[in-house]
């Protein structure tokens, strides 16, 4: 079978590597997309006017109009968790399978957010960028994480991980999460305002979607104590960024760390990213060789299982897979 490899040079470098794609090589006849922008729908269209399959990397949207003009395709392989951009309904329309990757950058994501919090406590990036400059760092007395609260809102496998983490520090944690239950008698599961007004630091891992949109806007910020900084990992989507730059400016949170925003790909906005008592890197949550390959490799084996006509682990629409191939043993 035909597969195109959507991602871009430097996204296949970045988010693919050499052993996956080796790996898909050797199950499929693989075509690969070598501009250096990603597809919107009509070079998706065109690209993959005769591939049995798509695998494609976050920035690739799998728009409705893509599904009914290309008849050969089978399957829309995400190379990502995340697959709001991609249109299942319409896929599932058109007998397409659209699969996703499993989570692979737990631990990543999580020492992100403990080198976020030490870095927002003890001002390192700010010190060390007052001596790149030849000035000399303003001397600040931190905090130190050991009998620190931490609020963790989302208590997925990061949520999970990252309190484990916390714990081990020495930290109090607190979690705000209504669709779980917490059987960890050294967790404290807590209402939303609760955490808010009793965090040092608020970690934002919850799950995008209509009823997170703008979830900490200016009435949450308001609860949360002066000393407090405010992490998010999870989505630029679920905060209001300009209730959340207004806190920083007037000094009503200490601080913020930002790996995620509403800039494209989910990058941070440099209005946000430039403020003095904002620390922001580029949506790399999850960009570590571990992680990248739990994800790049999942997708070798979904592709596998769709060549033999078995829909994979991963699949969300397989009661609509109408253009499955004929079953191989």
């Amino acid at each position: 079978m035909k597969v195109l490899l959507a991602h871009t040079p430097q996204m296949r470098r970045d988010y693919y590597g050499e052993r996956s794609l080796s790996g898909l090589r050797a199950v499929a006849d693989v075509r690969l997309h070598e501009g250096a922008d990603a597809l919107d729908a009509a070079a998706l269209i065109d690209a993959a006017g005769d591939a049995d399959i798509v695998v494609a990397d976050r920035m690739t949207p799998g728009a409705g109009e893509i599904f009914p003009r290309l008849p050969k395709l089978r399957a829309f392989v995400r190379c990502a968790v995340d697959i709001r951009n991609i249109d299942v309904a319409a896929a599932s329309a058109a007998g397409v399978l659209v699969t996703r990757a499993s989570p692979g950058f737990v631990q990543s994501v999580a020492e992100l957010a403990l080198g976020y919090m030490v870095d927002l406590s003890r001002g390192v990036s700010r010190a060390t960028a007052d001596y790149h400059a030849g000035r000399a760092p303003e001397v600040v007395m931190g905090r130190q994480l050991f009998g620190s609260r931490i609020g963790i809102i989302g208590f997925g496998s990061i949520g999970r991980y990252l309190a484990g983490l916390a714990k081990v520090l020495g930290m109090e944690v607190l979690v705000a999460d209504p669709f779980v239950t917490i059987d960890d008698a050294a967790i404290r599961h807590v209402t939303l305002d609760d955490l808010l007004a009793r965090s040092d630091y608020v970690v934002c891992l919850a799950i995008a979607n209509e009823a997170t949109e703008n979830l900490i806007g200016q009435a949450a910020l308001a609860r949360m104590q002066k000393h407090a900084c405010f992490i998010n990992l999870s989505r630029g989507n679920l905060v209001d960024e300009a209730a959340l730059a207004a806190a920083l400016r007037d000094h009503r949170i200490a601080g913020a760390a930002l790996d995620v925003g509403r800039a494209p790909d989910q990058m941070p906005s440099p209005e946000l990213a430039k403020l003095p008592n904002v620390i922001a890197t580029p949506h790399v949550g999850g960009l570590t060789p571990q992680a990248i390959e739990h994800q790049s490799a999942e997708t070798v084996r979904q592709v596998a299982e769709i060549i033999r006509g078995n829909a994979p682990v991963g699949a969300v629409n397989e009661a609509s897979w109408t253009r499955r191939p004929e079953k191989k043993p």
